[in-house]
């Protein structure tokens, strides 16, 4: 049966849409992202600008089995102007999402579903969330059960032909026909039942026999139920050009060779960003399937409200203010801090230089709203210090008194001068970012605490996603194409050792890289395939620091996963995604030298009876500046790369704060513009300090000189 002539049965089983048929407007509602990881070959800002470049006003995303890029997508529509439809092709148990049987292909159907609305992101959120934590078999399964849970706000496509309802139309060719189209009317009736006039029945055309099959079955069911056809493009990729980069993709995921007959790929260049024009040539006499699309976007409206806080409270004791409790714990700090320092503690009370640099502080901590903040964090740090754990607090948090006063660093910032507007100020509304480090070994019991002060499943690790940066993506492209391995490292070492770089900025620095680019056509090939990829995501990990405390279940406010073959709860969005989402990020860092500083002071305690305070150590031991200068520095934390050893060698640091210096000028910046050699020259001497005012002298002294913080 032709395909024009089901189409006439159609339309007196299926309503017309309210879009003229003039429009001819359509909406791309089943698109894959680089977050189906090594399967989609499209990053997000690419994915919308080339919907904007085709006229179209709505996009949605609906990566395999996960969220991942679901923040991301909404804030760059938003910003393109183009209506986000957050969307996710879930992987739907036979049975029970909890039963772990079958084999990975018979163990789940395909299903698109769509959020509507901010009530729908919020389901979908949450059965994403139980697809990964409850239902892991091979892929994130949900099941029925979700379904009929979490179906509010849910748009519901019927699916690609991996679906529960076109493997039953796949089934119908031959004597049971009749039959299998009668099951698949039941599967149909079922999703209804459910979802209203918000399911739909899925037809696609990437110019796959199997797709024909499936849209003759779909449109004879659509006849029979009156349930509306909605068509859609299975879009793993941009632009028709880039067919080959994902099929290479593709290999990259399984680990096969390109030439290997016998492995997945998707047949043909058809799975790209259509333009409407294409769509409606690809379904002759099934405009209204084509045109419904847009009839779906159009009642989709999802306004999320980012820039909300929801971070965990602090129970505070005795009907106390957050303010007061935080007040109050700063000026016993500082009383303890300052002890026997007759400058800071005059008469054993707060001098006036401490007062006021306090009552500024928390001024603008107050001021913000962040006195909770700073009372979850002095908890989790008191903690450690009742256990013996080392903890010190690194980056710009080190220069708030405030932090000096809860302990969470060592390092008084008025004795240094350090700023506090450099950490917060009152123009900044985002959450304050204080990097702790603790003992390695014992890391773990801090983030377990947590969870046990404010619930398990309020507190999950941050997830990261590993890309494909310019040497991997090479050596990746390089084994598909099955490139002699030899070769492929010789083109990888082409690449300047320069953090970030990219295969475009290498082809430009590197002279023998763009030699070789230019006359061998195997490697141009090579490099062009491997540039296709650069930039996309690759796997997802878990964050090395970053921890998120929500103020309930996480599962309110993101999606939750698990690492493959680990059984930590990660987020499925990346650190940036989820403080947008308005959580509470933290950064537990495991430091080895803690660790050995702690076992250290352990064994100096078990063998002399000594018990060794490693924050009071003396600035001024020779000894340990002649070990600085010797460079003999490995293990030391910062001062352990050659680099920075032969610059202590050079500098022969003798003050603490020439250590500070030396830490600042190792990097890329003052190396080449040749700051470290004047701050050596003038401090041997060589040369005399230079200050263009007086007031830069004042400023400038302590580095010789050199504009370096």
């Amino acid at each position: 049966m032709k395909v024009d002539s089901l189409n006439e049965n159609l339309k007196e089983a299926a309503p017309e849409p309210d879009l003229p048929m003039s429009d001819r407007s359509f909406v791309h509602l089943h698109c894959h992202s680089h977050y189906s990881l090594l399967d989609g070959a499209s990053s997000i800002p690419k994915l919308v600008q080339r919907t904007v470049d085709h006229g179209m006003n709505a996009l949605a995303l609906t990566d395999h089995g996960n969220l991942h890029g679901a923040l991301e997508f909404y804030n760059t529509c938003r910003k393109h102007d183009v209506n986000p439809i957050i969307g996710y092709e879930a992987y739907i148990a036979a049975g029970s999402r909890k039963t772990k049987g079958g084999s990975g292909r018979d163990s789940s159907y395909h299903l698109t579903l769509l959020c509507q609305n901010a009530t729908g992101f919020r389901n979908l959120v949450r059965m994403a969330s139980s697809a990964s934590l409850e239902g892991f078999h091979y892929k994130p399964r949900i099941d029925k059960e979700l379904l009929e849970e979490y179906h509010e706000g849910i748009i519901c496509l019927s699916g690609c032909v991996s679906s529960e309802f076109s493997r039953a139309i796949l089934k119908s060719k031959g004597n049971g026909a009749e039959e299998q189209l009668e099951q698949a009317a039941e599967v149909a009736n079922w999703f209804r039942n459910l979802f209203g006039e918000r399911y739909f029945i899925e037809i696609m055309n990437n110019g796959l026999d199997i797709q024909r099959e499936q849209l003759l079955g779909a449109v004879e069911v659509a006849n029979r139920v009156g349930i509306p056809l909605v068509a859609t493009s299975d879009c793993h990729y941009v632009d028709k050009g880039d067919a080959e980069i994902q099929d290479v993709m593709l290999c990259i995921n399984t680990g096969k060779f390109r030439t290997d007959t016998n492995r997945m790929k998707m047949e043909g260049d058809q799975f790209y960003l259509k333009p409407p024009e294409e769509m409606y040539e690809n379904f002759p006499g099934l405009e209204d399937a084509v045109a419904r699309s847009q009839q779906i976007a159009d009642t989709v409206d999802i306004q999320l409200e980012l820039g909300q806080r929801y971070f965990p409270v602090y129970e505070l004791p005795d009907e106390k203010t957050p303010e007061q409790l935080l007040r109050e714990l700063c000026e016993q700090g500082l009383r303890e801090r300052y002890e026997g320092n007759d400058e800071m503690l005059p008469g054993g009370e707060l001098a006036e230089v401490v007062i006021q640099r306090l009552d500024r502080e928390l001024g603008v901590i107050n001021k913000l709203g962040f006195a909770n903040y700073f009372l979850i964090c002095w908890d989790f740090v008191d903690q450690a210090r009742q256990r013996g754990i080392p903890a010190t607090a690194r980056g710009s948090g080190v220069g708030a008194i405030v932090c000096y006063a809860l302990y969470l660093s060592h390092v008084c910032p008025i004795k240094y001068g350090l700023l506090f507007e450099r950490f917060l100020d009152e123009n900044r509304l985002e959450a304050p970012d204080i990097d702790i480090d603790f003992c390695k070994e014992r890391r773990g019991e801090i983030i377990r605490y947590v969870k046990d002060k404010y619930g398990e499943e309020s507190v999950a690790q941050i997830g990261t996603f590993g890309t494909l940066k310019a040497r991997a993506a090479i050596k990746d492209v390089g084994r598909a194409l099955g490139i002699p391995l030899g070769r492929v490292n010789q083109i990888t070492s082409m690449v300047p050792d320069q953090l970030g770089i990219s295969i475009e900025k290498a082809l430009e620095t590197s002279e023998e890289l763009g030699r070789v680019y230019g006359n061998d056509p195997e490697i141009a090939e090579l490099i062009d395939m491997a540039k296709g990829l650069e930039g996309l995501a690759r796997n997802i990990g878990t964050h090395a620091a970053a921890v998120v405390i929500g103020n309930g279940p996480l599962t309110d406010y993101v999606p939750l996963g698990r690492v493959a073959g680990k059984t930590d709860v990660i987020t499925q969005w990346s650190m940036n995604d989820v403080e947008a989402a308005g959580l509470l990020k933290m950064d537990f860092l495991g430091l080895r030298t803690l660790t050995i500083l702690r076992n250290t002071i352990e064994l100096i305690e078990q063998t002399r009876g000594e018990k060794v305070d490693m924050h009071k150590f003396p600035l001024t031991c020779q000894e340990t500046f002649a070990l600085l200068q010797s460079g003999e520095t490995k293990g030391v934390f910062q001062l352990e790369s050659g680099g920075i050893r032969d610059l202590l060698q050079k500098m022969k640091p003798d003050h603490f704060l020439d250590i500070v210096a030396t830490n600042a000028l190792y990097r890329p910046g003052p190396l080449e513009g040749g700051m470290v050699q004047q701050y050596i020259d003038v401090k041997h001497g060589r040369k005399p300090a230079e200050y263009k005012t007086a007031v830069l002298q004042e400023i400038l002294e302590e580095t010789h000189g050199v504009m370096v913080y």
